[in-house]
């Protein structure tokens, strides 16, 4: 079944608590240097706003810990926030207790209040887990979930970014607010319909790209699209165990020798479901990583004293090849260490041609992180279907598995 989403409800004259991901990136003064995760909950905030509801909204930033820390504070997305929006947001100096609990009170429809950083308070970050296990853990996260879930009549979940979390606000709080409407926003709607739909009736062929830099990050999205996607370019640090568990030499590369049967594994189980599994043919390699180090193109083993950084040209034009006509790609993780040039190569041709593609009607789907970073550096995120604004998130929802934030909101 399909969630309700803000559309489904009326918020006229109803205080609505609404958890965003603002957890933006921010210089050493403060500023913000990227406003997109805020502009993304546009859409939603202001269909809120339209309607006549009085907007409560909450996030997290950063990691401060459990403690109050100004360098983390919301106030520049308060700020931020007003000037997209044309009008006044309201800041909370703390997201609960009586000074906050009473300007959320006060606030009236079409109005907007943001309040601060969930996670000053450690209660926002305490594991379902413990809080079964300890009691005294169960009472501070309810007790703190219980402060926000009072605030309002309609809980709205916008925050895709941290839906496999258990945070209090996530999880806890609608949880409380049952009896309640409880839905979800604009921007998990289209997250859900583009990484459900796609996984789950695809146009073929189907790709899907992997990099990073551990095969045990992407197991479990390997094992769940075997058989789904019609072939899986391999690329970035995870190739080198799989190279290795075939008894190839891979000198310092990054490597994890304990998945070395699994890496096995998994390539025995491509073959068994008619899925390609395309590794690197060759490899960008140095004897040390960093800007502008001396390097060179190995198609074989890598010598003792360096280390895979890249995938190589050739590698580059077979994975533009094997792109040319597919309909449906998904792509999560780096093809190289992306931060340091010249090993940005791979993940810049790979980005260009996922762009290309798209250009000629596929359909694709970047799981945020360093390929979201690459598209947008490379000026072609507007040439990609669809780009998540949850990394680790998106890359759960890969594996096939439920978000229980989501699953306990109302259903259409």
């Amino acid at each position: 079944m399909a969630k309700k989403t803000v559309a489904d409800i009326d918020v006229r004259g109803k205080k609505v608590l609404m958890r965003c991901d603002f957890n933006v990136p921010l210089d050493d003064s403060c500023n913000i240097t990227s406003d997109d995760r805020i502009v993304k909950a546009l859409p939603t905030i202001k269909h809120i706003l339209e309607g006549g509801g009085a907007l409560i909204l909450m996030s997290h930033l950063g990691r401060p810990k459990g403690k109050r820390d100004e360098k983390m504070s919301l106030l520049p997305v308060a700020k931020r926030l007003s000037e997209l929006l044309g009008q006044g947001v309201a800041f909370a100096n703390d997201c609960i207790g009586a000074e906050t609990e009473t300007n959320t009170k006060q606030l009236a429809g079409g109005e907007c209040m943001l309040l601060e950083n969930l996670r000053f308070h450690k209660e926002e970050t305490i594991k379902d887990k413990a809080a079964k296990e300890d009691a005294q853990l169960r009472e501070a996260k309810d007790n703190f979930a219980k402060q926000l879930a009072d605030m309002a009549n309609v809980y709205v979940d916008d925050a895709f970014g941290t839906a496999h979390r258990d945070n209090a606000s996530m999880y806890t709080v609608p949880l409380m607010m049952e009896g309640k409407p409880r839905v979800i926003g604009f921007l998990i709607e289209k997250e859900l319909k583009f990484l459900g739909e796609t996984v789950s009736n695809p146009e073929r062929p189907f790709v899907a790209i992997l990099g990073g830099a551990k095969v045990s990050d992407k197991i479990g999205v390997i094992e769940n699209l075997l058989d789904k996607v019609d072939f899986i370019l391999i690329g970035g640090a995870m190739a080198y165990t799989f190279f290795k568990a075939q008894g190839r030499a891979v000198g310092k590369s990054l490597c994890e020798d304990d998945f070395l049967d699994k890496a096995t594994e998994l390539l025995e189980q491509a073959k068994e479901v008619g899925c390609e599994m395309v590794l690197p043919v060759d490899t960008v390699v140095a004897k040390e990583c960093k800007a502008g180090a001396d390097n060179k193109v190995v198609t074989g083993d890598i010598e003792a004293d360096r280390e895979g950084l890249d995938i190589g040209p050739a590698t580059r034009k077979l994975f533009e090849e094997k792109l040319g006509g597919v309909q449906t790609i998904v792509w999560n993780g780096p093809m190289g260490v992306f931060e340091v040039a010249p090993f940005d190569e791979g993940t810049k041709a790979v980005a260009l041609a996922v762009a290309d593609a798209t250009n000629k009607g596929a359909r694709s789907i970047i799981g945020g992180g360093d390929s979201a970073s690459a598209v947008e550096k490379l000026g072609v995120a507007d040439k990609i279907s669809h780009i998540s604004t949850g990394g680790g998130a998106s890359l759960e929802f890969l594996e096939g598995k439920k978000f229980k934030c989501i699953e306990i909101l109302d259903e259409k």
